[in-house]
């Protein structure tokens, strides 16, 4: 039996591969998540040797796979993304709003999730824009960042985008437009128009032939419509947040999130799963989830992204295509200063910052310096899955 001091996802993946994995039919990006996470940290991956120059201790120190579905290798990779956001963060409040489709979706999600997924950003990135150029609410373009989640905290489908962007907006004249109200956009009249929307594009999809009718034929469509305008779509917004480093600390809970951590899980015995999940009947408790390690792993792989997908993109003045002149602009509007150059942290210097650990400190005599004294070569051709013992 594994407990919550010692078990990860990596260990019920690596169960699932002696019992074998043909009933969960993967396809290219699960096996490859599944292979990831399972050689993350081992010798599989190779890494190297080190050893104490004072008290000899050794050490082997295994690569990390870098997925980013991997619960044990987002720190690094979320503080790099967020120090590039910081030199684009602008000094006004920020609000979070997430956007959220019905759940009658859900199938056809299942069958065509990039098409169903990009209708999601797109629609949720045409409302707000469409709001911020109204002279009613703003009369410019925003600075926009979308990222989209998938699940539960039980790991079931739950498609819904987080948008965080500044109170304000650059118009033509190239002068900041603050927000003078107390929120930034009503969000009963966003839910309508993003609804709207997001059903036209379904449309449009259908008609242009990206959803076949052997998917889904005109009666199911209908019914599908029909379910949807019944529907009261429901755009959240929090109150404005502070400052940019607010909005950086606030952002990093949602960027590099993936479906479940290893912080989360609590015991793997007797094919079940233990995990902690918020429990939304009473604020700020936890309760305890039970499933099947089957029914686990399932919704857990549910989850896996396509390769090449992008999960967090940018819209408005953040658009790729006119970032840093658009950015030069509201900088020059808010009398900000330019964004000091990017410096590239190395490993020790980022552990030392966020962990107080000196990676290159002896553990074991606290004086001496590890040094690398041999490199353990990955294990090549190791297969996408196996059905017997890992390697």
């Amino acid at each position: 039996m594994l407990t919550h001091a010692h078990l990860e996802l990596a260990d019920i993946l690596r169960q699932q591969e002696k019992a074998g994995l043909e009933q969960y039919g993967l396809n290219l990006s699960q096996r490859k998540v599944w292979r990831a996470i399972t050689a993350c940290r081992t010798a599989a991956l190779g890494g190297h040797i080190e050893r104490c120059d004072q008290c000899r201790m050794t050490r082997h120190i295994y690569h990390s796979c870098r997925n980013r579905h991997c619960p044990k290798c987002q720190s690094r990779t979320k503080d790099q993304w967020l120090a590039a956001r910081q030199r684009e963060c602008l000094n006004v409040p920020y609000t979070h709003l997430v956007f959220t489709i019905p759940h009658a979706l859900n199938g056809l999600a299942a069958s065509h999730f990039r098409l169903i997924t990009d209708i999601l950003f797109s629609a949720s990135a045409e409302t707000l824009l469409a709001f911020a150029a109204n002279p009613r609410w703003l009369g410019g373009v925003p600075a926009i960042t979308l990222v989209l989640h998938t699940w539960t905290q039980t790991l079931q489908r739950h498609l819904h985008i987080h948008a965080l962007m500044p109170n304000g907006a650059l118009d033509e004249d190239g002068q900041w437009k603050q927000s003078r109200r107390g929120f930034l956009f009503p969000v009963k009249a966003l839910s309508k128009v993003f609804r709207e929307k997001f059903i036209d594009a379904l449309k449009l999809a259908r008609i242009d032939g990206r959803i076949s009718k052997e998917r889904m034929d005109d009666t199911a469509s209908k019914q599908l419509l029909l379910e949807l305008r019944q529907h009261d779509w429901v755009v959240y917004a929090k109150a404005p947040l502070g400052g940019p480093q607010q909005v950086l600390d606030y952002l990093s809970r949602y960027t590099h999130r993936v479906g479940i951590s290893n912080e989360r899980l609590l015991s793997f015995h007797d094919g079940q799963v233990r995990f902690k999940v918020r429990d939304n009947a009473h604020a700020g408790k936890k309760r305890i989830e039970q499933l099947s390690t089957n029914e686990f792993t399932r919704r857990f792989l549910q989850h896996v992204l396509p390769t090449g997908f992008k999960r967090i993109r940018h819209y408005g003045v953040l658009a790729n295509c006119h970032k840093r002149e658009k950015l030069a602009q509201c900088r020059l509007a808010l009398q900000m200063p330019q964004p000091q150059p990017a410096i590239i942290e190395s490993v020790q210097a980022f552990m030392l910052r966020v962990n107080q650990i000196d990676v290159l400190c002896c553990p074991h005599c606290g004086h001496g310096t590890m040094q690398v004294i041999d490199i353990i070569v990955a294990v090549k051709n190791r297969p996408v899955l196996t059905t017997g013992p890992p390697p």
